[in-house]
């Protein structure tokens, strides 16, 4: 089992008490969402639509690697990885 770093922006951080940065533990992107759920009841609903995809508002990334071009959910995260949750901004 890898263990990851994941990003939290500030939308997020009422779900992790604050932090900006949390563990998570998961071979692949989609364990590591549902570790997070796990500790942090509540967070995957705010990244994963109701079909269980990533919201079309939410970005990824993997290191630098956005995983909507790589393997979505099934997106390596190798031990010691960052992971970045980044949710799009509108407007102009």
């Amino acid at each position: 089992m890898s263990t990851v770093s994941v990003r939290i922006p500030t939308i997020l951080r009422t779900y992790t008490g604050g932090e900006a940065e949390v563990k998570a533990e998961g071979e692949n992107l989609r364990a590591v969402v549902a570790d997070l759920d796990a500790g942090y009841a509540g967070i995957a609903a705010r990244i994963l639509d109701d079909n269980g995809k990533i919201r079309r508002f939410v970005n990824v990334y993997v290191g630098d690697e956005d995983v909507r071009f790589a393997d979505g959910l099934d997106t390596p995260t190798p031990e010691g990885s960052q992971i970045s949750i980044i949710p799009a901004v509108a407007g102009g």
